[in-house]
């Protein structure tokens, strides 16, 4: 399997470059604001509950339409951390 080999702050990284997530380019994952901005709006969606007091236009709407597997990877993580959220309050009170 072949490798690649990178320093990163005086640590050194081995990433593969092959395999399943051979794809995978840290570099570029959520690197400008359109993916972070994606990413949020999703989340939110789901962590708050309550309908939004805004609609999308413009721009805004742009961002959400051309990476829209960060909308979607942050309605994921909303619900994951909803399951969390659940199941501490089950630990702690029942």
């Amino acid at each position: 399997m072949a490798q690649n080999t990178r320093f990163l702050k005086g640590a050194k990284v081995t990433i593969l470059a092959k395999g399943f997530f051979g794809w995978f380019n840290p570099d570029n994952f959520m690197d400008v604001y359109q993916e972070w901005h994606a990413f949020v709006e999703g989340l939110c969606e789901v962590l708050c509950p309550w309908p939004a007091r805004y609609h999308l236009t413009g721009q805004l709407l742009e961002d959400l339409g051309g990476d829209h597997h960060y909308y979607a990877f942050g309605r994921a993580v909303g619900v994951i951390a909803w399951l969390i959220i659940a199941t501490i309050i089950k630990v702690v009170f029942f």
